[in-house]
């Protein structure tokens, strides 16, 4: 099974975990693991539009899924996925 590494921001819905392990083919059913498991991620990671959020950055591996098949993106049964969120500055 894959598993998916949980930003410090987020890890209030895994009470505290920092990778939590789910079934998963492609990210999209990754993410909709991760949100049956643990409510709360489908509203910090989608806009209204059931999109992701354009400072969420999610990588399969090290393959940012933007440059791949996006939430198709297929995800291997030891293959890890990284959320990311952007981070701004100046």
């Amino acid at each position: 099974m894959p598993t998916v590494r949980i930003p410090t921001q987020l890890r209030s819905l895994t009470g505290g975990e920092g990778q939590i392990t789910v079934e998963g083919s492609t990210v999209a059913e990754v993410l909709k693991a991760l949100e049956a498991a643990h409510p709360g991620f489908h509203e910090r990671l989608y806009d209204d539009a059931g999109k992701l959020r354009r400072f969420v950055n999610v990588f399969v591996a090290d393959d940012d899924i933007r440059f791949q098949q996006g939430l198709d993106t297929p995800v291997g049964a030891n293959q890890t996925v990284s959320i990311v969120p952007a981070v701004a500055g100046g």
